[in-house]
Formats: structure tokens, C-alpha cells, sequence
């Protein structure tokens, strides 16, 4: 279908295109709402704000004895609800004179465009970290010397992984920290030497390095608070939702816009053995999750 500002010439403009041109522009920018942080399993079919997803949680049965005077005691399965709700509706409008000229130009290459995706990126991955601190176990503080601070921070990274260990949470770790922790930890030998040890870092999602079971990744949208996180992205998900562009005519401005809608929402994750059940089958969202831990750094002064 021809377009009211098209010419036969360049009847090949396809608008559709821009759906998947704004995932793959979007989706390198996120550390958080990332695939490294947060899983997008349950993310259902989103239509709007306030769709709500359902995960069911089952819990494990009772192991019991056996023994012939007594046989054995069947036990029906029972399930934890927990609910994944949309609460964030962000948008994208912009105006634009000469809509095919920017069409045929290369669409989201343009610097606003890309200006405007980091835009909703940040929105999103502020939205998730902020979801993801909020329901992390915090540890003590770190509390580097001027002299130990590179070796500080790399023991507090070890000691986090002994807290994911005491709680059996499985291998495919991450740890995100802020950048300044980032410019003294990189000091580290077992970080600057990562492939000695681990594997050598990639820029991928501010991958910084992969070492010691942790990928180690860093962010400058880390929680007000909070200098590292660590955890699995079991733990943490992510339900996002685009709804497509539009295009049409302004009826303020003598002008095309083109506009889009981003859905989405995020929870902890709860599991059975980790977190506590509550009588009407939920859990109790109000403690921390024991597969995510944070910590704060008090910096030396001086």
C-alpha cells in the first residue's frame, strides 16, 4: 500500500521493518533488563499496562520412609502463584518534515533516533536495576583502605559468590558493578589478567570479564546505594513489549510523526526451599531473595 507522501519510485518502503530495527538498536544498550540479568520467560502475550502474568511455582514433595507395616502416604502436588505485572508504558514521538527523505536515509541511524532509543533503554534498564537492588540480600559494606582498594573489591566479589554457593544457586552467574568500582577492580591482577583466570572481557552489555563463575559486567545505571550486585538471572525477570510503530500526519504541526510504545515490567523471582510460602499460597515478597546480593562501597577520603 502506497503512502500518501510516497512516489511510485520508492513504493518499496516497508514500515513494518522498523519493528525489528528497534529491538536490535535497543537490546545492545541494556545491562539490567539484559538476558545476562534478567530472564524474559514469562513475558506472555502484552497488549497493554497492567496485564498481569501468572508463574506457578511447585513445590517439592516430602521425601518419606518406607517401611511395609506402614506403605506409603500420597501427597497432591501444590503450587505458589506469583504475578508479573505491566506497570510501565514509555513512548517515542518524533516530527519529522520530510518523512520519506528519513525513511530512505537509513531510519534509525540517524543520530536523534539513536538519541532517542538510548533514551527509552536508560527508562527501562534504570527500571530493572532499581527492581533488582530493591529485592537483593544486602552484605556488609565494603570498606576499602587507600592502599587495598583494588584487592577489597575483588574479596567482596568472592565473598558474594560464597553466599550464592551457601545457597545453592546454580553456575551462569553475573555481577554488575558501577564504574568506579569497574576503574579499581580492572587493577586487579585476576582481572587484567582475566584469561589467565577465566575469560578475557567483551563490551557486549558492558561485559567487563567473565572470571571465577561470575560474568562480570558494568553500568552507569547502577541503584542509588548500591556499588555491586551479584546474582542469576533466574532470579530477576523482564517482560517487554513493543507495540509497533505508527506514522500519520500532525494535526498541530505541518509535519509527519512517527511513534512507538514500550510495554513492560519486572519482579523477583521467588523459588520453594528459598523463599517462605505464605497461607493463601503466595509467597512473601517483603524479604529479599537469597539469589541476588548487593553491597555498598565506602570510599576512603582521602
Amino acid at each position: 500500500m502506497a503512502l500518501t507522501y510516497q512516489q511510485p519510485g520508492t513504493a518499496t518502503f516497508i514500515p513494518e521493518l522498523w519493528d525489528s530495527e528497534l529491538l536490535v538498536a535497543f537490546d545492545p544498550l541494556l545491562v539490567w533488563a539484559s538476558s545476562l540479568v534478567s530472564n524474559n520467560k514469562y513475558e506472555g502475550e502484552i497488549r497493554k499496562k497492567g496485564d498481569v502474568v501468572h508463574i506457578n511455582s511447585l513445590l517439592r514433595p516430602t521425601v518419606g520412609d518406607y517401611t511395609i507395616a506402614d506403605g506409603m502416604t500420597s501427597e497432591r502436588p501444590e503450587t505458589v502463584d506469583q504475578k508479573l505485572t505491566v506497570t510501565e508504558a514509555k513512548y517515542l514521538q518524533v516530527l519529522i518534515e520530510d518523512a520519506e527523505r528519513v525513511q530512505l536515509a537509513g531510519s534509525l541511524d540517524s543520530p536523534i533516533n539513536q538519541q532517542m532509543i538510548r533514551a527509552l533503554a536508560r527508562e527501562a534498564d534504570t527500571f530493572m536495576g532499581n527492581i533488582i537492588a530493591t529485592g537483593a540480600t544486602a552484605l556488609p559494606a565494603v570498606v576499602p583502605t587507600g592502599g587495598n582498594i583494588p584487592q577489597s573489591l575483588y574479596s567482596a566479589i568472592l565473598d558474594m559468590m560464597l553466599a550464592l554457593d551457601d545457597n545453592d544457586i546454580p553456575a551462569g552467574r553475573y555481577v554488575v558493578v558501577s564504574p568506579k568500582v569497574k576503574r579499581h577492580l580492572i587493577e586487579h591482577p585476576a582481572i587484567a589478567n582475566a584469561a589467565a583466570y577465566g575469560e578475557g572481557g567483551v563490551t557486549a552489555n558492558g561485559v567487563v570479564a567473565r572470571l571465577a563463575g561470575f560474568t562480570v559486567a558494568s553500568t552507569t545505571a547502577m541503584p542509588p546505594g548500591v556499588d555491586i550486585v551479584a546474582g542469576h538471572s533466574e532470579f530477576a525477570t523482564y517482560a517487554s513489549q513493543f507495540t509497533g510503530f505508527r506514522e500519520g500526519q500532525s494535526e498541530k504541526y505541518r509535519a509527519n510523526y512517527i511513534d512507538t510504545l514500550h510495554l513492560y515490567g519486572g519482579k523477583i523471582v521467588r523459588y520453594p526451599e528459598l523463599d517462605t510460602k505464605k497461607a493463601d499460597s503466595t509467597f512473601d515478597e517483603s524479604k529479599p531473595t537469597k539469589g541476588i546480593v548487593k553491597a555498598a562501597v565506602t570510599w576512603p577520603t582521602s
